[in-house]
């Protein structure tokens, strides 16, 4: 007797960057990290991915947790192509493909495929362990719910002389909105709750 298939839904909501549409799932994509492609040959190991900039307009494919955001080009209206980008997630994960060939954490090492795994390596940082710790723990308590629920990712990448450095990623890259949010409410936070902290940069992933 034939096992019956998992509905799948999907559903699309818009972010605080017009350019980026997050699609949710109701099923687990990534158990943790997030995975973010900028060209189709560098998503050779993810099929929906591969697939997705076949489309016109797709410029690039943010992956995480049980959503996908959708980057498009500036030359295209999302009127034009979000149902059929829609459909085609809904019929790829109801064929039971797999979202990824290999583990995509162990491919990103090896290819250089741009995925991060939890948070990226500090790197350049000359703060303490403690403060580099109370920072994250800021972060992922305040910070990380409200932008995955605007489609996108921030990551902690350094704590270097009172500046932070933070990687956005999915909608918050390029986002007109993203230096607003930053400086205006993640860079006060920070400010409030780890007194050494002077400055808050970013840089997209």
């Amino acid at each position: 007797m034939e096992t019956a298939k998992k509905y799948i839904e999907v559903y699309a909501e818009s972010t605080p960057n017009p350019a980026a549409m997050k699609f949710v799932v109701n099923k687990i994509l990534l158990n943790e990290g997030v995975v973010e492609f900028f060209k189709k040959e560098d998503a050779v190991n993810c099929p929906l991915a591969f697939q997705l900039f076949d489309f016109t307009g797709v410029k690039a494919v943010f992956i995480t947790s049980n959503f996908i955001t959708i980057t498009k080009t500036n030359d295209i209206d999302w009127y034009d192509i979000l149902a059929i980008l829609r459909e085609f997630i809904k019929g790829f994960f109801m064929g039971d493909e797999k979202l990824f060939l290999r583990n995509p954490f162990e491919t990103a090492v090896s290819n250089q495929q741009p995925a991060v795994k939890g948070e990226p390596p500090i790197v350049n940082s000359e703060s303490s362990p403690d403060l580099d710790e109370q920072i994250k723990q800021m972060l992922e308590e305040y910070v990380r719910p409200a932008v995955e629920q605007d489609g996108g990712a921030i990551h902690f990448k350094s704590f270097d002389n009172g500046v932070v450095t933070l990687i956005l990623k999915g909608s918050c890259s390029g986002c007109p909105s993203s230096m607003l949010t930053l400086k205006s409410g993640i860079e006060n936070l920070l400010k409030k709750m780890v007194p050494q902290v002077t400055e808050v940069v970013a840089e997209e992933g």
